[in-house]
């Protein structure tokens, strides 16, 4: 289903601005793109967490009927609730980075108080429900209302 990309981000930023061809640049990172969809990045997490949709699902706390929605492509769906599922499958950061570019929703921002929460809920693999916690404690919008 793929792998995660050798290079990061910022590498490839550098080769493209030093490139003197669009097209050798493409070709020489070819396996660097990403191209797949929400739905396989989910099934390939899955797989590597040896977990399964349901037991994700309930410990997310969104209902079944939307999260498998979500798993299956034909619904789109929030940031707060993409993070559930992230905190549920206990996703490194790098992991919940992708999903949410995958989902086409934004990246989290250490410099914004409530997404550092939730990078520091993820960085510690804390519960959807302690996440919120941690948020409240916070005086930050709950993850789940």
């Amino acid at each position: 289903m793929g792998r995660m990309p050798a290079k990061d981000t910022d590498e490839l930023v550098h080769e493209l601005k030093s490139s003197r061809s669009m097209a050798a640049f493409l070709q020489e990172n070819r396996d660097e793109m990403v191209s797949r969809s929400l739905p396989e990045y989910l099934a390939q997490l899955l797989a590597e967490k040896g977990m399964s949709q349901k037991e994700v699902i309930k410990a997310s706390g969104l209902s079944a009927s939307y999260a498998c929605h979500i798993f299956s492509g034909e619904r789109s769906t929030t940031r707060p609730k993409m993070l559930a599922i992230a905190l549920a499958m206990k996703l490194t950061v790098e992991e919940t980075q992708y999903l949410l570019h995958y989902a086409g929703l934004p990246q989290l921002y250490a410099r914004v108080p409530w997404d550092s929460i939730i990078i520091h809920a993820i960085s510690h693999q804390k519960s959807v429900i302690d996440t919120n916690l941690l948020l409240d404690d916070f005086g930050e919008r709950p993850l789940l209302a």
